[in-house]
């Protein structure tokens, strides 16, 4: 075989490169695969445990009612996170760095201190979400649940150390298994089509408490460390030498964001979807994810409930993996530190596990986490818009004003709603 032969089949076997697709040596479709990745590990955000509860809430009190909220705040995610990403791509740089070299000292630090509260929170909720899928599943108690939990997310970090593409593939189908067991329970549910069209498509409430509930959806829509996390992985996966490079490299990662957002949108509308297909119609209100596992089963079958905490059990997992990955980034970033990553693990390990050790209730102990990230919600948003609107850090690839203007709404929207829910939670009936 000559020379040019064997290249021509290495090229077939590998399949195309980022390098090719710049190059224009690639056409159709396949220019696409080389930048998917990135954003679906940012969408695990999307589908942690705290969405389950809260998704499942809204259905089985509102039935169909609030899916529109699930579609804005996907149009909410997919501005947030093509931003960061963006910033990633311009600067070659992730957003900790880009705050630390404009902001002082002090105001890194307090930033740092904050994300890394933020992170915990999110941990919290990841780990607990995993150790009660065991649960549900296996009748595991929660504090072996939670050991077993902490062995497969070490598992799925040793990825991380065999290089970004054996972590996306493993994210990407962690991601997909959710995908199938929610379209199996949506199948089994047999939802009634024309209201889930009419919910998705008829912005409406029903009294305060559905708008305080779809405060809750809109407000948790925003996950701080999934904004710190996006640049990083798009600051050196492809380096754009020349501004057309980047805008190139941006257009990719555009599609990147909206498949994976649409993706997470569709899981958390099939978690609505099934709890009002399944309880709200008996009148059943759902606030524990225990109660839907045996509503589930009950009411559709074993295995309806089976696939309702396999996919609890792999979007835990998946999600506390990326926690820790964002973690490690937000020390780095911010204060130019950096932990072995697996020390990490371990020391975000220790408050889920005292929590379950002391029998705090899981569904609890979810709502607590959200309450704990919606503070760390400006901190994050704030920087991200301050950053791609200016010329100076972005180049070409800063914002257009109408851009800019839109995600000072977005912002606005996100802002108020966490600290209204905050409020309702502290003082509210």
């Amino acid at each position: 075989m000559t020379q040019a032969r064997e290249k021509t089949v290495y090229k077939r076997f590998r399949g195309p490169t980022a390098e090719d697709v710049l190059r224009g040596d690639v056409k159709g479709f396949r220019r696409i695969l080389p930048f998917l990745g990135p954003a679906f590990i940012a969408a695990v955000a999307y589908i942690d445990p705290g969405n389950f509860a809260t998704n499942i809430t809204a259905g089985s009190e509102y039935g169909y009612l609030l899916l529109w909220v699930i579609a804005v705040s996907n149009l909410m995610a997919v501005l947030i996170q093509s931003l960061s990403a963006k910033l990633g791509i311009a600067t070659g740089k992730n957003l900790p760095e880009v705050a630390r070299e404009n902001f002082s000292k002090k105001t890194s630090i307090f930033l740092w201190i904050q994300a890394e509260l933020v992170i915990m929170a999110t941990d919290l909720a990841e780990f607990i979400g995993a150790a009660l899928g065991l649960y549900l599943i296996f009748g595991i108690p929660m504090l072996p649940a939670a050991l077993i939990t902490a062995a497969g997310s070490f598992a799925i970090l040793e990825l991380q150390r065999r290089g970004y593409r054996a972590f996306e593939a493993g994210i990407s189908g962690m991601v997909l298994i959710v995908v199938a067991a929610f379209a199996f329970q949506t199948f089994m549910a047999k939802p009634d089509v024309g209201g889930v069209i009419l919910g998705i498509f008829t912005p409406q409430f029903e009294g305060i408490d559905s708008i305080l509930l779809a405060t809750g959806i809109l407000g948790a829509t925003v996950m701080p460390h999934a904004i710190y996390l996006h640049s990083s992985l798009t600051q050196s996966r492809v380096i754009g030498r020349t501004n057309e490079e980047k805008r190139k490299i941006f257009h990719f990662e555009l599609i990147d964001i909206v498949i994976a957002m649409i993706i997470a949108g569709a899981i958390n509308m099939s978690m609505l979807i099934v709890a009002a297909a399944v309880f709200f119609n008996k009148g059943i209100a759902v606030e524990d994810l225990d109660v839907a596992f045996e509503g589930l089963t009950q009411y559709i079958g074993p295995m309806a409930g089976i696939s309702f905490g396999l996919g609890l059990l792999i979007a835990g997992l998946a999600s506390s993996s990326v926690g820790t990955m964002a973690g490690d980034i937000v020390m780095q970033g911010f204060i130019r530190k950096k932990i072995p990553i697996y020390l990490r693990r371990a020391i975000t390990m220790l408050p889920p596990l005292a929590i379950i050790a002391f029998g705090v209730n899981a569904t609890y102990a979810l709502v607590l986490s959200q309450v704990i990230l919606s503070f760390g919600i400006a901190f994050a948003l704030v920087p991200l818009i301050i950053f791609t609107s200016n010329k100076t850090i972005m180049g070409e690839l800063v914002n257009y004003k109408i851009t800019t203007i839109v995600g000072w709404i977005v912002a606005a929207i996100v802002i108020f709603l966490n600290l209204y829910l905050l409020y309702q939670m502290a003082f509210g009936a």
